[in-house]
Protein backbone atom coordinates (compact mmCIF):
# COMPACT_ATOMS: atom_id res chain seq x y z
CA UNK A 1 0.00 0.00 0.00
CA UNK A 2 1.54 3.34 -1.09
CA UNK A 3 1.35 5.69 2.39
CA UNK A 4 0.71 8.69 -0.41
CA UNK A 5 -2.93 6.98 -1.33
CA UNK A 6 -5.75 6.81 0.70
CA UNK A 7 -6.55 3.32 2.43
CA UNK A 8 -9.15 1.64 -0.05
CA UNK A 9 -11.00 0.58 2.47
CA UNK A 10 -11.29 2.87 5.05
CA UNK A 11 -10.22 6.29 2.75
CA UNK A 12 -8.34 7.82 5.45
CA UNK A 13 -5.22 9.47 4.21
CA UNK A 14 -1.78 8.57 4.94
CA UNK A 15 -1.81 11.02 7.42
CA UNK A 16 -4.12 9.36 9.37
CA UNK A 17 -2.86 8.63 12.93
CA UNK A 18 -3.76 4.80 12.78
CA UNK A 19 -2.58 4.50 8.88
CA UNK A 20 1.32 6.14 9.80
CA UNK A 21 1.83 4.00 13.13
CA UNK A 22 -0.10 1.07 11.07
CA UNK A 23 2.32 1.07 8.24
CA UNK A 24 5.21 1.99 10.28
CA UNK A 25 4.71 -1.38 12.28
CA UNK A 26 6.41 -0.55 15.66
CA UNK A 27 5.42 -2.46 18.95
CA UNK A 28 2.47 -1.22 20.95
CA UNK A 29 3.53 -2.45 24.06
CA UNK A 30 3.79 -0.59 26.86
CA UNK A 31 0.91 2.02 25.89
CA UNK A 32 -2.35 0.81 27.83
CA UNK A 33 -3.60 4.05 29.49
CA UNK A 34 -3.26 3.90 33.10
CA UNK A 35 -6.45 2.72 35.42
CA UNK A 36 -6.79 0.47 38.52
CA UNK A 37 -10.23 0.46 37.72
CA UNK A 38 -12.95 1.22 35.31
CA UNK A 39 -16.43 2.71 35.31
CA UNK A 40 -18.10 2.15 32.19
CA UNK A 41 -21.71 4.57 32.17
CA UNK A 42 -24.05 4.33 29.30
CA UNK A 43 -24.54 7.83 27.79
CA UNK A 44 -26.72 7.26 24.68
CA UNK A 45 -26.69 10.40 22.15
CA UNK A 46 -23.57 12.73 20.86
CA UNK A 47 -20.21 12.93 22.24
CA UNK A 48 -18.21 15.99 21.97
CA UNK A 49 -14.26 15.99 22.15
CA UNK A 50 -14.65 15.99 25.81
CA UNK A 51 -17.44 13.60 26.20
CA UNK A 52 -17.72 14.34 30.31
CA UNK A 53 -18.68 18.20 29.16
CA UNK A 54 -20.33 17.70 25.98
CA UNK A 55 -23.04 14.99 25.93
CA UNK A 56 -26.55 14.57 27.54
CA UNK A 57 -24.67 13.85 30.63
CA UNK A 58 -24.87 17.08 32.93
CA UNK A 59 -21.76 18.08 32.72
CA UNK A 60 -21.32 19.05 36.47
CA UNK A 61 -21.74 15.55 37.00
CA UNK A 62 -19.44 14.49 34.31
CA UNK A 63 -16.51 16.23 36.00
CA UNK A 64 -17.18 15.11 39.90
CA UNK A 65 -17.63 11.38 38.06
CA UNK A 66 -14.40 11.79 36.05
CA UNK A 67 -12.91 13.03 38.66
CA UNK A 68 -13.49 11.04 41.52
CA UNK A 69 -12.86 8.03 39.68
CA UNK A 70 -8.92 9.75 38.72
CA UNK A 71 -8.34 10.97 42.45
CA UNK A 72 -8.94 6.97 43.42
CA UNK A 73 -6.53 5.59 40.64
CA UNK A 74 -9.30 4.64 38.27
CA UNK A 75 -10.94 5.82 34.92
CA UNK A 76 -14.95 6.54 33.78
CA UNK A 77 -15.83 6.08 29.61
CA UNK A 78 -19.18 6.55 28.80
CA UNK A 79 -20.45 3.71 26.63
CA UNK A 80 -23.45 3.16 23.62
CA UNK A 81 -24.84 0.42 22.09
CA UNK A 82 -24.08 0.63 18.34
CA UNK A 83 -28.29 0.11 18.38
CA UNK A 84 -29.27 3.16 19.95
CA UNK A 85 -30.30 5.93 17.75
CA UNK A 86 -32.25 8.20 20.14
CA UNK A 87 -32.35 11.28 19.46
CA UNK A 88 -33.44 12.60 22.90
CA UNK A 89 -32.66 12.17 26.40
CA UNK A 90 -35.83 10.01 27.46
CA UNK A 91 -34.44 9.58 31.01
CA UNK A 92 -34.11 5.28 30.65
CA UNK A 93 -31.95 3.62 32.50
CA UNK A 94 -28.97 3.30 31.60
CA UNK A 95 -26.46 0.36 31.64
CA UNK A 96 -23.66 0.71 34.14
CA UNK A 97 -20.34 -1.95 34.36
CA UNK A 98 -17.73 -1.66 36.98
CA UNK A 99 -14.79 -3.77 37.11
CA UNK A 100 -12.28 -4.00 39.81
CA UNK A 101 -9.36 -5.78 41.63
CA UNK A 102 -7.52 -6.22 38.55
CA UNK A 103 -4.43 -6.78 40.11
CA UNK A 104 -6.03 -9.67 42.04
CA UNK A 105 -5.29 -8.87 45.40
CA UNK A 106 -8.56 -10.51 46.32
CA UNK A 107 -8.24 -13.58 43.75
CA UNK A 108 -8.90 -12.04 41.00
CA UNK A 109 -10.08 -9.53 38.53
CA UNK A 110 -14.51 -9.06 38.94
CA UNK A 111 -17.49 -7.51 36.69
CA UNK A 112 -20.52 -6.00 38.35
CA UNK A 113 -23.34 -5.21 35.90
CA UNK A 114 -26.81 -3.40 36.07
CA UNK A 115 -29.07 -0.14 35.16
CA UNK A 116 -29.57 2.39 37.31
CA UNK A 117 -31.90 5.63 36.76
CA UNK A 118 -29.48 8.57 37.34
CA UNK A 119 -25.68 8.54 36.97
CA UNK A 120 -25.64 10.43 40.18
CA UNK A 121 -26.05 6.99 42.05
CA UNK A 122 -21.95 6.12 41.28
CA UNK A 123 -21.33 8.83 43.67
CA UNK A 124 -22.48 6.61 46.19
CA UNK A 125 -19.58 4.38 45.66
CA UNK A 126 -16.31 3.49 47.92
CA UNK A 127 -14.10 3.94 44.59
CA UNK A 128 -10.88 3.17 46.89
CA UNK A 129 -12.78 -0.18 47.45
CA UNK A 130 -12.34 -1.06 43.37
CA UNK A 131 -8.68 -1.27 43.55
CA UNK A 132 -7.97 -4.49 45.57
CA UNK A 133 -10.97 -5.27 46.81
CA UNK A 134 -13.96 -7.75 46.04
CA UNK A 135 -17.66 -6.59 44.86
CA UNK A 136 -18.91 -6.60 48.03
CA UNK A 137 -18.67 -2.69 48.47
CA UNK A 138 -20.29 -1.52 45.60
CA UNK A 139 -23.00 -4.47 45.38
CA UNK A 140 -24.02 -2.91 49.04
CA UNK A 141 -23.72 1.17 47.49
CA UNK A 142 -26.11 -0.27 44.21
CA UNK A 143 -27.82 -3.11 45.50
CA UNK A 144 -30.24 -3.18 41.72
CA UNK A 145 -26.32 -4.73 40.43
CA UNK A 146 -24.84 -7.91 40.43
CA UNK A 147 -21.69 -9.64 39.69
CA UNK A 148 -21.85 -11.45 36.29
CA UNK A 149 -19.24 -13.62 34.82
CA UNK A 150 -19.71 -12.44 31.29
CA UNK A 151 -16.46 -10.35 29.53
CA UNK A 152 -17.45 -7.36 27.92
CA UNK A 153 -15.09 -5.14 25.23
CA UNK A 154 -15.57 -1.58 25.01
CA UNK A 155 -14.45 0.19 21.26
CA UNK A 156 -13.52 3.38 21.31
CA UNK A 157 -15.77 5.15 18.65
CA UNK A 158 -15.20 9.02 19.31
CA UNK A 159 -14.88 10.78 16.29
CA UNK A 160 -14.77 14.07 17.61
CA UNK A 161 -11.70 13.06 19.58
CA UNK A 162 -10.22 11.57 16.58
CA UNK A 163 -11.57 10.28 13.34
CA UNK A 164 -9.58 7.35 12.98
CA UNK A 165 -11.61 6.29 16.05
CA UNK A 166 -14.62 6.55 14.28
CA UNK A 167 -13.62 5.20 11.24
CA UNK A 168 -11.94 2.29 12.37
CA UNK A 169 -13.95 2.11 15.54
CA UNK A 170 -17.29 1.76 14.42
CA UNK A 171 -17.03 -1.06 12.13
CA UNK A 172 -15.53 -3.23 15.14
CA UNK A 173 -18.00 -2.46 17.01
CA UNK A 174 -21.43 -2.75 14.74
CA UNK A 175 -19.72 -6.33 14.17
CA UNK A 176 -19.02 -7.68 17.57
CA UNK A 177 -22.51 -6.63 19.06
CA UNK A 178 -24.38 -8.42 16.17
CA UNK A 179 -22.64 -11.48 16.95
CA UNK A 180 -21.90 -10.96 21.10
CA UNK A 181 -24.83 -8.68 22.16
CA UNK A 182 -24.63 -6.70 25.14
CA UNK A 183 -20.97 -7.55 25.50
CA UNK A 184 -19.51 -5.04 22.71
CA UNK A 185 -19.83 -1.77 23.22
CA UNK A 186 -18.96 2.09 22.12
CA UNK A 187 -17.12 4.23 24.01
CA UNK A 188 -15.36 7.63 24.59
CA UNK A 189 -11.37 8.17 24.28
CA UNK A 190 -9.19 6.07 26.22
CA UNK A 191 -5.83 6.59 24.47
CA UNK A 192 -3.87 5.61 21.96
CA UNK A 193 -5.71 6.71 19.01
CA UNK A 194 -3.03 5.98 17.02
CA UNK A 195 -3.28 2.41 17.14
CA UNK A 196 -7.21 2.21 16.43
CA UNK A 197 -9.56 0.15 16.75
CA UNK A 198 -8.59 0.03 20.14
CA UNK A 199 -10.61 -0.95 23.11
CA UNK A 200 -10.34 -1.97 26.55
CA UNK A 201 -11.24 -5.55 27.52
CA UNK A 202 -13.10 -5.95 30.82
CA UNK A 203 -12.98 -7.29 33.54
CA UNK A 204 -8.91 -7.79 32.75
CA UNK A 205 -8.08 -4.18 31.97
CA UNK A 206 -6.46 -5.40 28.70
CA UNK A 207 -6.27 -2.44 25.88
CA UNK A 208 -5.94 -4.10 22.54
CA UNK A 209 -4.85 -2.21 19.59
CA UNK A 210 -5.75 -2.95 16.03
CA UNK A 211 -8.77 -4.99 16.54
CA UNK A 212 -11.18 -6.39 13.83
CA UNK A 213 -14.87 -7.92 14.24
CA UNK A 214 -12.81 -11.09 14.69
CA UNK A 215 -10.59 -10.37 17.04
CA UNK A 216 -13.63 -8.69 19.63
CA UNK A 217 -15.69 -11.85 19.47
CA UNK A 218 -12.68 -13.99 20.33
CA UNK A 219 -11.59 -11.20 23.00
CA UNK A 220 -14.91 -11.12 24.74
CA UNK A 221 -14.91 -15.24 24.74
CA UNK A 222 -11.57 -15.34 26.53
CA UNK A 223 -12.65 -12.26 29.12
CA UNK A 224 -15.77 -14.96 29.86
CA UNK A 225 -13.07 -17.81 30.35
CA UNK A 226 -11.12 -14.67 32.47
CA UNK A 227 -7.74 -15.34 30.52
CA UNK A 228 -6.72 -12.82 28.02
CA UNK A 229 -7.14 -13.58 24.03
CA UNK A 230 -4.21 -15.60 22.76
CA UNK A 231 -4.86 -13.84 19.10
CA UNK A 232 -4.04 -10.43 20.78
CA UNK A 233 -0.42 -11.30 22.62
CA UNK A 234 1.92 -10.08 19.93
CA UNK A 235 3.48 -6.42 19.43
CA UNK A 236 0.99 -5.44 16.89
CA UNK A 237 -2.20 -5.98 19.91
CA UNK A 238 -0.87 -6.09 23.50
CA UNK A 239 -0.76 -2.73 24.73
CA UNK A 240 -0.69 -4.12 28.58
CA UNK A 241 -3.08 -4.22 31.01
CA UNK A 242 -4.38 -0.97 32.55
CA UNK A 243 -3.18 -1.68 35.90
CA UNK A 244 0.56 -1.95 35.71
CA UNK A 245 3.02 0.52 35.22
CA UNK A 246 4.23 1.34 31.53
CA UNK A 247 7.43 -0.57 31.82
CA UNK A 248 5.86 -4.01 33.32
CA UNK A 249 3.05 -3.68 30.86
CA UNK A 250 5.68 -3.46 28.35
CA UNK A 251 8.03 -6.68 29.79
CA UNK A 252 4.36 -9.07 30.44
CA UNK A 253 3.88 -7.87 26.81
CA UNK A 254 7.03 -9.47 25.51
CA UNK A 255 7.07 -12.37 28.07
CA UNK A 256 3.24 -13.62 27.02
CA UNK A 257 4.26 -12.59 23.15
CA UNK A 258 7.05 -15.67 23.05
CA UNK A 259 5.07 -17.83 25.95
CA UNK A 260 1.68 -17.89 24.58
CA UNK A 261 0.42 -17.25 28.35
CA UNK A 262 -3.52 -16.24 28.41
CA UNK A 263 -3.95 -16.71 32.41
CA UNK A 264 -4.52 -13.52 34.21
CA UNK A 265 -2.54 -14.32 37.35
CA UNK A 266 0.23 -16.81 35.85
CA UNK A 267 2.50 -13.59 35.72
CA UNK A 268 4.11 -11.02 38.17
CA UNK A 269 5.89 -8.21 37.13
CA UNK A 270 7.93 -5.10 39.32
CA UNK A 271 10.25 -2.88 38.66
CA UNK A 272 13.44 -3.37 40.20
CA UNK A 273 15.44 0.02 38.66
CA UNK A 274 14.98 2.87 36.79
CA UNK A 275 11.88 4.96 35.53
CA UNK A 276 9.23 5.09 32.84
CA UNK A 277 11.64 5.45 30.38
CA UNK A 278 14.26 3.12 31.42
CA UNK A 279 13.63 0.32 33.56
CA UNK A 280 14.46 -3.37 34.79
CA UNK A 281 11.89 -5.19 35.37
CA UNK A 282 11.79 -8.66 36.72
CA UNK A 283 8.43 -11.22 35.45
CA UNK A 284 8.25 -14.14 37.62
CA UNK A 285 5.60 -17.47 36.30
CA UNK A 286 3.90 -18.98 38.79
CA UNK A 287 5.60 -22.33 37.96
CA UNK A 288 8.94 -20.80 38.58
CA UNK A 289 10.40 -19.35 35.36
CA UNK A 290 11.84 -15.24 35.93
CA UNK A 291 12.74 -12.70 33.10
CA UNK A 292 15.18 -10.28 33.89
CA UNK A 293 14.02 -7.70 31.12
CA UNK A 294 15.62 -3.91 30.13
CA UNK A 295 13.04 -1.76 28.91
CA UNK A 296 13.61 1.38 27.39
CA UNK A 297 11.66 3.93 25.04
CA UNK A 298 13.50 4.10 21.93
CA UNK A 299 12.71 7.26 19.34
CA UNK A 300 12.34 5.37 16.18
CA UNK A 301 13.96 7.58 13.78
CA UNK A 302 10.73 8.19 12.17
CA UNK A 303 8.34 11.41 12.55
CA UNK A 304 4.73 10.16 12.57
CA UNK A 305 1.53 11.56 13.76
CA UNK A 306 0.20 10.61 17.46
CA UNK A 307 -3.09 12.42 16.51
CA UNK A 308 -4.93 13.73 13.22
CA UNK A 309 -5.30 16.73 15.03
CA UNK A 310 -1.78 17.10 14.98
CA UNK A 311 1.23 17.60 13.17
CA UNK A 312 3.66 14.56 12.83
CA UNK A 313 6.48 14.44 15.96
CA UNK A 314 9.17 12.12 16.91
CA UNK A 315 7.99 8.96 17.49
CA UNK A 316 8.59 6.55 20.33
CA UNK A 317 8.39 3.02 21.08
CA UNK A 318 9.38 0.55 24.07
CA UNK A 319 11.96 -2.02 23.36
CA UNK A 320 12.40 -4.92 25.77
CA UNK A 321 15.72 -7.16 25.59
CA UNK A 322 16.18 -9.76 28.03
CA UNK A 323 19.69 -9.47 30.80
CA UNK A 324 21.61 -12.45 32.04
CA UNK A 325 19.77 -13.59 34.91
CA UNK A 326 21.64 -13.35 38.69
Amino acid sequence: MSPERPDPVTKLPATACSRSWEVAGHPVHGTAARAGFWVALEQPGPWGRDAFTESWLDPELGVRLQSACAQAGGRLVLIRSVSDHRTRDDGAPRQVFLAGDLGGATGGPWLVTGAIVDPAELLRLDLPALLDGGPDAVLAALPGLRLTDAGILLVCTNGKRDVCCAVRGRPVALEGSRRRPGQVWECTHTGGHRFAPTGIALPSGHTIARLTGELAVAVVDAEARRELCPDTLDAAHDRGRSHLELPVQAAEGWVRARTGETALEALAGSVEAGDEWEATVLVVHRDGRRWRLRVHKELTGERLYDSCGSGPADARAFVVDELPSR
